[in-house]
């Protein structure tokens, strides 16, 4: 499987199908896995490249803090080294703060599609905090951790990252990606330089960014909050917003059906003939 070198820091990407391609930047700490449901439905029209962030899955994980931006040279290492000049950048989370500022500086971004994502992290009070956000309203990520070697914080975080109902109603699948995560997910120490990345990252000037961007959000969303969606489509020059009705912080992967309408809808008008 390729990898490709950010200078001492090897990625491990994988890509399959064909067409313009469509790069997916993870969230904090979870491995390939979260994007296997957009995979399945974006390989065949499009090529899917799917890339494990550094710290998880089979990239290295080089000592933190990280910085959006060394993230951004990551995603701009693989491109290069698949040949691809411009993709349709998908991102959840972390990955959506990644491609908001590919998208501003960079030249690879076609389009944007932001699950779950925000335009800052917050303050000093972000990661780790006990709070349900941060005194200065930045981000508390520490609820959706679990150790990779411990089931019982892998069921736990993964129970705030999703609603009650789809728990209730897909026990083999929570199951099954409980698997994924002790497979795939960062240690504490690479979620800490990951969930770091978030807590410094603001966006400057939204109204640069002219690519078209579909931005989605779980309206149950109990870590990255809903309005936090919403204030960024309004924000983007060419930003759409999707609300998903009873899903929480990945809704891409509860409610795929739904999201990979919308995903395969916004693909295909940016990719229509003009």
């Amino acid at each position: 499987m390729p990898t490709a070198s950010n200078g001492s820091v090897d990625l491990y990407y994988d890509a399959e199908g064909e067409g313009e391609t469509v790069a997916f930047v993870g969230d904090v700490g979870y491995g390939a896995w979260q994007w296997g449901w957009q995979h399945a439905a974006v390989a065949g029209p499009y090529e899917s490249l799917v890339l494990d962030l550094r710290g998880t899955g089979r990239s290295d994980a080089p000592p933190g803090p990280y910085a959006v931006g060394t993230l951004v040279d990551d995603l701009v290492t693989v491109l290069a080294d698949h040949g691809v000049r411009k993709a349709h950048v998908v991102g959840a989370g972390l990955g959506g703060m990644v491609a908001l500022r590919a998208a501003r500086s960079t030249s690879r971004v076609r389009s944007l599609a932001l699950f779950g994502t925000a335009a800052s992290g917050g303050g000093p009070d972000a990661v780790g905090s006990t709070s349900d956000h941060g005194s200065d309203g930045g981000l508390d990520l520490e609820p959706l951790f679990g150790a990779p070697d411990d089931r019982a914080a892998l069921d736990r975080s993964l129970r705030a990252a999703v609603s009650e109902r789809f728990v209730g109603a897909q026990p083999e699948a929570f199951e099954q990606i409980v698997e994924w995560r002790a497979e795939e997910d960062a240690s504490r120490a690479a979620w800490e330089a990951q969930a770091a990345a978030v807590e410094r990252f603001e966006a400057d000037d939204l109204y640069e960014i002219t690519a078209p961007a579909l931005v989605v959000h779980g309206a149950e969303d109990a870590v990255w909050p809903v309005e936090r969606g919403e204030e960024l489509a309004a924000d983007l020059p060419r930003g759409e917003f999707v609300p998903v009705e009873g899903a929480g912080h990945l809704a891409h992967v509860e409610a795929s059906k739904v999201v990979n309408d919308e995903l395969l809808r916004f693909l295909d008008e940016q990719s229509a003939p003009r």
